[in-house]
């Protein structure tokens, strides 16, 4: 069993930055390949971002690509989401994932233990 807890939402104006932490509860979080995923109001949750075991290997949406980055310290068993160049679009709760493989996953179905997510508002 692996607990998440997400921090570092807000409220931020278009063009600024947040940085995202997702806290875990695993001792090896390096077994557990890693995503941040996001629900804006009446929509689907999309993927976002994720990272294979070492952070060596990332994938992000295309939609995010060049402003977002990945990133994970599995001594701190964390992981982070910087997110720069934000646009009102991006509002959404933002939701930390894992799942019990080294290797990368991009589709929400894959990941078992989830965050109670963490709000993050671009203003225009």
């Amino acid at each position: 069993q692996v607990q998440l807890v997400e921090s570092g939402g807000g409220l931020v104006q278009a063009g600024g930055s947040l940085r995202l932490s997702c806290a875990a509860s695993a001792h090896t979080l390096s077994s557990y390949g890693m995503g941040w995923f996001r629900q804006a109001p009446g929509k689907e949750r999309e993927f976002v971002a994720a990272a294979n075991w070492s952070g060596a290997r990332t994938y992000y949406a295309d939609s995010v690509k060049g402003r977002f980055t990945i990133s994970r310290d599995n001594a701190k068993n964390t992981v982070y989401l910087q997110m720069n160049s934000l646009k009102p679009e991006d509002t959404a709760v933002y939701y930390c994932a894992a799942r019990m493989s080294v290797l990368v996953a991009t589709t929400k179905h894959e990941y078992k233990y989830w965050g109670q997510g963490t709000q993050v508002t671009v203003s225009s």
